[in-house]
């Protein structure tokens, strides 16, 4: 019998998969990684192996209606591909931990039931990450789970950074700047002293840039700051939020106009960001690719509010010693990296442009006073860590 432990991080639409081998030697191998995209609809499910190659590619399903036929999906696929194999541990990424969970944790009846009491502050989220865990639950009861949370990399912040200024008798509910993407940023803290040496120990700012984006300030591996705060709504704009917005604007909708607590919700949740500013698409390639009025107003404000909170984060750490991007936007887009780069070169950031162009580990120039990096991240190898640890694997 082989072992293997699965790792699922669940969305409203999309189910991404790793499965690795249990660590030997501390070393933990990959198998494949893939996703099921299309959820509440006609779907398709996409698979790699280790190195990359294509497994399967889009292969279409009618409907896959929640995260219980995704998982069934998932579940079929696995058995034809892994024969006498066996489930060992199943990791989760869940986005919110509140007040009480951080560290890495495996799920019981109590813990599933404090994190259903976190829904209303990670509603894009939450909701899906737990179904998930559910899933296996339905299908594998015996199979122990792990959850990992996004929050967790930021606890031990001065007070005074998540400190919300509301009254306490309100601040007691739990009201505080948490941060996000934190299992992004583990990574990332994780791997830079090997592939960035020369900023080890140093300040750091990463820029986690994706449908979701934050920008995380680091001195010497640690989280110091971060754009996102007590839910995913703050910050930098994203693909479908706004990020940083004047509480006003919020009882202006309320007062004002008169709308409810759900189309508000829906408003800023999925109705704002890049898609509304562009009225086209919330997909940073598309608005680069059509380059009309809306969509490049859409980009520069994607570069000032990026820009801008580099330069409140260098404040936070006194200076800047190197800069990362990652992410999917962070990774892929040489044009957003450079845009930024420009934006913020009273910093003495200058990057390459040949070196942007070929997605290079670094991207900055020698006469760069600020080393800019490019590192892919690798949240599904962070949870299968914490998972085995968790475990005893």
């Amino acid at each position: 019998m082989n072992d293997y432990v699965l790792i699922l991080n669940a969305g409203s639409s999309s189910l991404k998969f790793c499965v690795f081998r249990p660590p030997s030697n501390d070393n933990l191998e990959m198998v494949v990684r893939g996703q099921i995209e299309g959820i509440g609809g006609a779907a398709t499910l996409s698979v790699k192996d280790a190195d990359g190659n294509d497994l399967v590619s889009k292969k279409a399903y009618s409907e896959i209606g929640d995260a219980l036929g995704a998982l069934d999906v998932l579940a079929a696929w696995l058995r034809s591909q892994f024969t006498n194999a066996r489930i060992v541990g199943v990791g989760h990424r869940v986005v919110h931990g509140g007040t009480r969970y951080f560290l890495p944790t495996i799920i019981t009846n109590e813990v599933m039931n404090d994190l259903r009491q976190l829904v209303p502050l990670a509603p894009l989220h939450q909701p899906y990450n737990l179904a998930a865990i559910q899933a296996v639950t339905d299908r594998l009861p015996e199979v122990p789970q792990v959850a990992c949370f996004d929050t967790g990399f930021h606890r031990g912040h001065d007070p005074v950074i998540d400190l919300v200024p509301l009254p306490e008798d309100l601040r007691k509910h739990g009201i505080q700047r948490y941060g996000f993407h934190g299992l992004s940023y583990e990574y990332i803290s994780s791997v830079l002293p090997q592939v960035a040496p020369e900023v080890k120990g140093g300040r750091v700012i990463v820029a986690h840039l994706g449908s979701g984006a934050s920008l995380c300030a680091f001195r010497d591996g640690k989280s110091v700051d971060s754009t996102l705060g007590f839910t995913a709504l703050d910050g930098l704009c994203m693909g479908t939020r706004p990020g940083a917005l004047d509480p006003g604007v919020v009882l202006y909708l309320f007062q004002t106009l008169g709308l409810t607590a759900s189309e508000v919700e829906t408003i800023l949740y999925k109705k704002s960001g890049l898609l509304a500013i562009s009225g086209l698409s919330n997909d940073m390639r598309i608005l680069i690719e059509d380059g009309g009025d809306k969509a490049s107003l859409a980009l520069e404000y994607f570069i000032y509010r990026a820009s801008k909170e580099i330069g409140a984060l260098t404040a936070v750490l006194k200076g800047i010693d190197a800069l990362v991007f990652t992410a999917g936007i962070g990774e892929n887009s040489p044009l957003i990296r450079q845009r930024i780069g420009e934006a913020s070169s009273w910093l003495g950031i200058d990057i390459n442009q040949d070196a942007n162009s070929s997605n290079n580990l670094r991207i900055s120039t020698p006469n760069s006073k600020v080393a800019v990096f490019v590192i892919p991240t690798n949240e599904e190898l962070m949870i299968a860590k914490h998972l085995s640890k968790a475990l005893e694997l």
